[in-house]
C-alpha cells in the first residue's frame, strides 16, 4: 500500500474494510430495526419507516466516523515512522508560553516527539485551547481555537533573549502607538524591512539588548520570515521555550513538514546566534 500523504487518504480503505465485516452490518441492522420499531410504536407505520431509514443513515455515518479516525491514526503513525518520531494521543503540554496558557482548557490532540531538524529535538502537536462564554440567557458556549505547533527547548537563549514574540500582524497601524502605551513589560521592535513590518509585530522585554537582537534578525533571516515560512506562521520564546505555530490542525505530510522545518529553522537561528 502506498504511504498516505494526508489523514484522509486511507478513509475510504477503512470504510470499505468496516463494511466488509458481518459485525458491522449486524450493528447497522439492529440500529435500523430499533429506530423503525420505536417510530412505529410512537407514531405509526409511515413514521416508523422514516425513523428506520434515518437510523440506517445515522449508523452509516458512525461507521464513516470510525473509519475517519482510524485513517487519521494510521497517517500519523506512518508520518512518525518516516521521520524517526514517536506518535501519541491527547495529552497536556507545559504552559511555557502565552499561547500554551490561553483558554479555560488546553491540550494537544496528537503529539509527534523526536527530531525536527538536524540537531533539533522537540515535538509537533495538534494543539487546541477552549474558551467558555455565557450569553445573557445563561447559555454556555465553548469556542475552540486550533493550532499546529512546533515546541523546542532552546536554553542557550535564556541569558541573551529571555523573551521574544513574533506575532502575525492584525489591526490598524494607526493604533500601534496607542496600544504600546499600555504595554508595561514589553517593547515593540521594528526593523528596516517593510515586508517584515507588514506581516509581523515583534516584541521583546524592556531590558532587551536591541543591538544584539538586530544580529538575530539578520537580512537573510528577515527574508526567510517574509518569503519562505508557512502561511500565518508565528513564534514566541519565553525562558528558552520556543513555540512556533500556524492556525489550524495540519494533517498532511507537506503541511506538517513545513511547520517542522520552519520551527527547526527558528531554533537553529536562535541557538547559533546565542552561542557566538
Amino acid at each position: 500500500m502506498t504511504p498516505p500523504d494526508d489523514a484522509d487518504d486511507l478513509r475510504g480503505f477503512y470504510f470499505k474494510l468496516l463494511l466488509s465485516r458481518t459485525v458491522t452490518w449486524v450493528a447497522i441492522a439492529a440500529a435500523t430495526v430499533a429506530g423503525g420499531v420505536a417510530g412505529t410504536a410512537l407514531a405509526g407505520a409511515a413514521i416508523g419507516l422514516a425513523a428506520g431509514a434515518a437510523a440506517f443513515v445515522a449508523a452509516l455515518l458512525v461507521v464513516f466516523a470510525i473509519a475517519d479516525s482510524r485513517a487519521e491514526d494510521a497517517f500519523f503513525d506512518v508520518y512518525a515512522t518516516q521521520h524517526q518520531m514517536s506518535a501519541s494521543g491527547k495529552r497536556q503540554l507545559q504552559p511555557a508560553t502565552p499561547l500554551l496558557r490561553k483558554g479555560d482548557d488546553r491540550y494537544a490532540e496528537r503529539v509527534l516527539d523526536g527530531p525536527l531538524g538536524e540537531g533539533i529535538e522537540g515535538l509537533l502537536a495538534l494543539y487546541t485551547y477552549e474558551e467558555e462564554s455565557t450569553d445573557s440567557d445563561g447559555n454556555t458556549q465553548t469556542s475552540y481555537y486550533r493550532y499546529t505547533i512546533g515546541l523546542i527547548e532552546v536554553p542557550e537563549c535564556v541569558a541573551r533573549l529571555p523573551e521574544l514574540y513574533c506575532q502575525r500582524k492584525f489591526g490598524l497601524r494607526a493604533l500601534e502607538k496607542f496600544e504600546d502605551v499600555f504595554r508595561r513589560s514589553k517593547q515593540r521592535v521594528k526593523f528596516e524591512s517593510e515586508a517584515l513590518d507588514e506581516r509581523y509585530e515583534i516584541f521583546v522585554g524592556t531590558a532587551q539588548d536591541l543591538n544584539w537582537l538586530h544580529q538575530v534578525f539578520s537580512p537573510t533571516f528577515i527574508v526567510w520570515l517574509t518569503d519562505s515560512v508557512p502561511k500565518k506562521f508565528a513564534f514566541e520564546l519565553v525562558n528558552g521555550s520556543l513555540c512556533c505555530y500556524v492556525s489550524g490542525h495540519k494533517k498532511s505530510t507537506a503541511e506538517l513538514d513545513a511547520v517542522r522545518d520552519a520551527s527547526a529553522a527558528v531554533a537553529t537561528r536562535l541557538r547559533e546566534e546565542s552561542l557566538e
